[in-house]
């Protein structure tokens, strides 16, 4: 054998091996536009990285939150990055079923340090962040400034909910398929409970009292709900109960909605006129309140983590510094527009001139997320943080619960009366199941 045979040999056997190391990354994430987006521009990342690849789950919020969950806490090892949200991070993170982000937070080039503080902190145990903020949003109003100026009425910066109803009512045109207000109704703690949790926050309700007693059969409850399923009935869509985020955006782009109150990170595609009809026509408005001195807007982010059984964590770390780092932004801004790129995650971007001329939502966001308040959610005072959902392991199968109740009464399947009182019962069973009120 030649000199030349066998360095050939040699150069095939390094080319094999090579190709062998090539490490598959599963990540598993939402179906919400921005990682649709971001899968799409993954070619930025591979070329960059031709030894990793990627293989994506994507799946709707509610069938992704089962999964990851049942994966994390098994260490089961099925995805190596996982679409977590603020909710889960910080609980994960303390039980030890996330991978610190070290690497991160010591990279200048990342600068962590210009993560928005209301996100970062939320993501934060003990100084570790156990994800990275992919985008970050609160809730606010969006609505149809021409069907508002036909009514004759003026949507204020600052609504009340009583100003939301009496226009919602005013504004819907069942005949031509116009309904004055859509709000999620499919049943799920992230989808009718965000928002439902959120609202009753303005209400003056709480889940708990200072002893952990659930508080479904208070009068702020049962007025939260009455006034919910009230205005859904006179001025929502028909079906409103099976639907969340993505069914309600759908309806808004195609003109049925005349106010919609979600999350401001919905702003990008109800302006974007390539997808959305009414995109001249929107307007915004922060999220109502009842004047005591709560809004019922929430706090959120959608992160990418990675689970303490994947077997990959240096490819991991590097998707996840790409996919959540300034130059992923302008990436999407080359893209696509700088309206579009994922917005609540950094400083930096609310100072961006670029984005602020194209996103006139942006300033609004910008309040909603910053007046977001988990530490302090409700007008009387609780054991728990956060906004929207209550920070304990046991509120992802509660929150469901009781949303399954809500959604039944959205659909006239049960009463308010009777939604509250299994709400009540079941969340009472539960808490003292888990051992509530803990010593």
């Amino acid at each position: 054998m030649t000199m030349k045979t066998l360095l050939l040999g040699a150069v095939s056997v390094l080319a094999l091996s090579g190709m062998a190391s090539a490490e598959t990354l599963t990540i598993a994430t939402v179906n919400n536009g921005d990682m649709i987006r971001m899968q799409k521009l993954t070619d930025d990342f591979t070329k960059a990285n031709p030894d990793i690849q990627l293989k994506w789950v994507t799946l709707e919020e509610n069938i992704l939150r089962q999964k990851v969950t049942t994966d994390v806490a098994t260490k089961g090892g099925q995805y190596d990055i996982m679409t977590i949200g603020i909710y889960e991070a910080p609980i994960w993170g303390k039980q030890g079923w996330l991978v610190p982000l070290d690497k991160l937070t010591a990279d200048k080039s990342y600068d962590a340090n210009d993560l928005l503080p209301a996100i970062r902190s939320g993501l934060t145990v003990n100084g570790k962040l156990y994800a990275a903020p992919f985008y970050g949003e609160s809730s606010f109003v969006m609505y149809r400034k021409d069907l508002f100026e036909k009514a004759g009425l003026k949507m204020p910066e600052k609504p009340t909910w009583d100003f939301i109803a009496d226009a919602a009512r005013k504004i819907t045109d069942k005949s031509k398929e116009v309904y004055g207000i859509c709000l999620r109704g499919k049943a799920g703690w992230g989808e009718n409970m965000a928002f439902l949790t959120a609202m009753s926050n303005s209400f003056g309700a709480r889940w708990f009292n200072e002893k952990w007693q659930p508080q479904f059969n208070t009068p702020e409850w049962k007025k939260t709900l009455d006034f919910y399923v009230k205005l859904m009935k006179d001025a929502g869509p028909p079906g409103a109960s099976s639907n969340g985020f993505n069914e309600n955006l759908a309806l808004f782009q195609t003109g049925k909605c005349g106010m919609w109150i979600d999350a401001t990170v919905a702003a990008s595609f109800v302006t974007d006129p390539k997808a959305s009809k009414v995109a001249n026509e929107v307007g915004f408005a922060l999220a109502p309140d009842n004047g005591l001195g709560k809004r019922g807007n929430w706090l959120w982010s959608w992160n990418l983590a990675i689970p303490a059984g994947s077997k990959k964590v240096a490819a991991a770390e590097k998707f996840i510094e790409w996919a959540t780092s300034k130059h992923y932004t302008d990436l999407v801004a080359e893209k696509d527009g700088w309206a579009n790129v994922p917005p609540g995650t950094r400083t930096s971007l609310y100072d961006n001139p670029n984005y602020l001329k194209a996103a006139p939502f942006a300033k609004m966001t910008l309040e909603s997320i910053d007046s977001a308040d988990p530490k302090h959610p409700t007008v009387k005072p609780v054991p728990y943080e956060g906004v929207q959902y209550v920070a304990i392991p046991e509120f992802q199968a509660i929150g469901t619960a009781v949303g399954q109740q809500f959604s039944a009464a959205l659909a006239g399947q049960e009463s308010v009366d009777q939604a509250l009182k299994t709400a009540q019962m079941l969340t009472e069973r539960e808490m003292k199941k888990a051992g509530y009120p803990k010593k």
